[in-house]
């Protein structure tokens, strides 16, 4: 059966998705395209249905036997292309999406370094930091305050990072006892030059807000601080962008 109606439950419980109150309240997430899927399982992550668009020839393949039957342990969903849509966060969607459990993760210590994002506001800032923590090898990541990492344009701007780390979300207090024992490294303006800095064998990266930055309780905490030397009269850089310049800097 094709579901063609955006006013069908099913599609309005996929559409849901794409709010922090829906991913609440079904404890899942969107993951759109082939590619992001196979990751996604690769990954080891649970996918509770697969949906796919049956108006596009393109990916007839899709509807193929042998990959419905690759598939055959998930729930399969084929839907019209106003259905399809209506729950897709692409402009141009790629005809498959599925709905994959949150993973949880107990706040815990780290068993290496680590990064600690304190109010990072910007879903696409969140992504971009958690992608390239994990192709840095920064598989632990805290987050505080910050833009939701499973909503779809973290996920997307994450390229299959959210798969690959392992991501604790918490209060600040919260966050900052559980590290507390691992020296905090502050990302600030006012830090040593971190070209020149020696990092201590084990700790965590602090990236804070793109317009305020660091909290002052983590300011506070931290042991070391460092920064990247401005030229040009430039005054900073975005935030996604300094931490994967700190996060290999401070890995050499």
């Amino acid at each position: 059966m094709v579901i063609v109606s955006k006013q069908n439950p099913i599609v309005k419980e996929l559409s849901s998705l794409k709010e922090k109150k829906g991913r609440k309240a079904r404890g899942t997430f969107l993951v759109e395209g082939e590619k992001m899927l196979s990751e996604c399982e690769e990954c080891g992550m649970e996918v509770v249905r697969v949906a796919i668009l049956t108006a596009d020839g393109r990916i007839s393949r899709l509807q193929s036997p042998e990959f419905q039957k690759a598939n055959s342990s998930k729930e399969m969903l084929f839907l019209g292309e106003d259905a399809f849509r209506a729950i897709s966060d692409e402009k141009t969607p790629q005809g498959i999406l599925a709905e994959v459990k949150i993973p949880s993760y107990p706040v815990e210590p780290p068993k290496g370094n680590c990064i600690f994002l304190d109010g990072v506001a910007d879903p696409a800032n969140v992504g971009a930091i958690v992608r390239t923590a994990a192709a840095a090898g920064y598989e632990e990541i805290y987050l505080a305050d910050c833009a939701d990492p499973f909503s779809p344009k973290c996920v997307r701007a994450s390229m299959s990072g959210v798969f690959r780390t392992k991501l604790m979300r918490g209060t600040r207090e919260e966050l900052l006892s559980v590290l507390e024992g691992t020296p905090l490294i502050a990302a600030d303006m006012d830090g040593e030059n971190v070209f020149s800095f020696v990092p201590p064998e084990r700790f965590c990266l602090c990236i804070g807000n793109e317009g305020n930055g660091l909290s002052e309780e983590t300011k506070r905490r931290a042991a070391h601080t460092v920064s990247i030397p401005m030229e040009g009269g430039v005054e900073s850089l975005n935030a996604a962008v300094s931490a994967g310049i700190l996060m290999y800097e401070l890995k050499k």
